[in-house]
């Protein structure tokens, strides 16, 4: 079965919001045999939708669009579909009563913009959505499948799940496709590519799908099988090989993060950390609080962002921090160290570095981070050029830093020299 996905609103043009409903539609159409051929993100126009829409029916059985269906003015799907269908608006009454009941229990007003978005096409199937005001909308044609649904990804989610789904799955027979995604950190494409060649070639042998997903600082696998479930123990099986050939880059499968891997690791062996950030400005932190039931295992956090607060909150020696700078292996050993004393953690890690785009020089042009962790035995640490971009060089040194604690514990790091 192919489908189309089609997003509405200028919103996702001019950069303004992030299309996050295509993605999701993507993936959760695909992983049921739905093979998504077109996505396209058009403006609030009724020539645009119509054109969309006569483009996607064209190679698709299935078109789904977001957006367009607000109760304001500028919202004109609802209107566009109705014309396209040749259909006419009318009161919808259980969406009308679920509307007074959304606006009742908030103890909020109803307008009579918001009254209107009970007013749909009579020739469509009512999507109901328990989330929000407008409904979605099926319109069928020729046996090709139109569906409306919001662009508030939540209220999107929910009318997919419960109402459009069940219908599709019904209506069409769907293939199942079956996914697992490896999870690595530390290593680039071409080099993790390089050194998994044989392993590669064993996977196309099987004739399993094979996706190389980067992205900064992590490098995704995913496996698939066109025959669904029945095969998902060979790719546990392929998986397991990767696993034994390259422990010390692989943190994880499938929605795991590398703040959600290592918290799992210090909980099972019973460890605490904290932080000591410069150039992050708490990043570290903020990554490793993002997980649920961090406070069993995070303890706390220093931010000495100027030299005054390396030396006065943690004890950095003043004199270090002139002879070699504050971007040196010798102050950040010294953050880790003292972090981890004062913190009373068994593990601390340190960040300082030059995120830029001002402050670098010859010696330590911008991108310059320096990484230390501080464990029970010793002070481990590594010096990492990211490049020119502030926001990357900040979220490279936040996922560098969760890696070192990680490879640090399970004793992957080489020697210091």
């Amino acid at each position: 079965m192919k489908c189309s996905l089609i997003s509405i609103g200028d919103e996702l043009l001019i950069g303004q919001t992030i299309n996050t409903n295509a993605s999701w539609l993507g993936s959760e159409l695909s992983s049921r045999g739905v093979r998504i051929i077109k996505t396209l993100t058009i403006s609030d126009d009724r020539n645009d939708i119509i054109q969309a829409i006569d483009d996607s029916l064209s190679v698709s059985e299935l078109v789904i669009i977001t957006g367009g269906l607000g109760p304001t003015k500028d919202d004109i799907t609802k209107h566009v579909l109705c014309d396209y269908f040749e259909t006419e608006l009318e009161i919808h009454e259980p969406t009308l009563h679920r509307i007074e009941e959304f606006f009742s229990k908030r103890n909020r007003p109803m307008l009579e913009v918001n009254r209107l978005q009970a007013a749909l096409p009579k020739s469509c199937t009512i999507l109901p959505n328990d989330q929000g005001t407008a409904a979605g909308m099926l319109f069928i044609r020729n046996g090709k499948w139109v569906v409306s649904m919001p662009g508030v990804p939540y209220e999107m989610k929910s009318i997919f799940s419960n109402e459009l789904l069940p219908l599709v799955e019904k209506e069409f027979e769907l293939k199942s496709i079956y996914h697992k995604t490896f999870l690595t950190a530390g290593i680039g494409e071409s080099f993790l590519a390089d050194m998994i060649s044989e392993w590669e070639a064993l996977v196309r042998k099987k004739g399993f799908g094979l996706a190389y997903l980067p992205s900064p600082g992590v490098v995704k696998l995913r496996l698939t099988s066109f025959e669904g479930l029945e095969r998902a123990e060979e790719i546990d099986q392929l998986f397991e090989i990767l696993e034994n050939k390259i422990p010390e880059f692989h943190f994880g499968y499938g929605n795991d993060t590398l703040s959600s891997s290592l918290g799992a690791l210090l909980c099972r062996n019973g460890n605490t950390i904290g932080t000591v950030e410069s150039c992050t400005g708490g990043a570290v932190s903020a990554e490793l609080t993002s997980i649920s039931g961090a406070s069993d295992y995070f303890m706390g956090s220093y931010i000495t962002y100027s030299n005054a607060k390396k030396e006065s909150l943690v004890g950095v020696n003043p004199i270090d921090i002139e002879k070699h700078g504050a971007v040196s292996q010798e102050v950040v050993s010294q953050m880790a160290g003292n972090g981890r004393s004062n913190l009373n953690v068994d593990w601390c890690v340190a960040v300082s570095g030059i995120a830029g785009p001002l402050g670098g020089s010859e010696e330590k042009p911008v991108g310059t981070v320096w990484i230390a962790v501080a464990g029970p035995e010793r002070i481990f640490s590594k010096k990492f050029n990211f490049g020119d971009n502030r926001e990357r060089n900040i979220k490279m040194s936040v996922l560098g830093a969760l890696n070192l604690v990680r490879r640090e514990i399970l004793g992957f790091n080489e020697e210091k020299k």
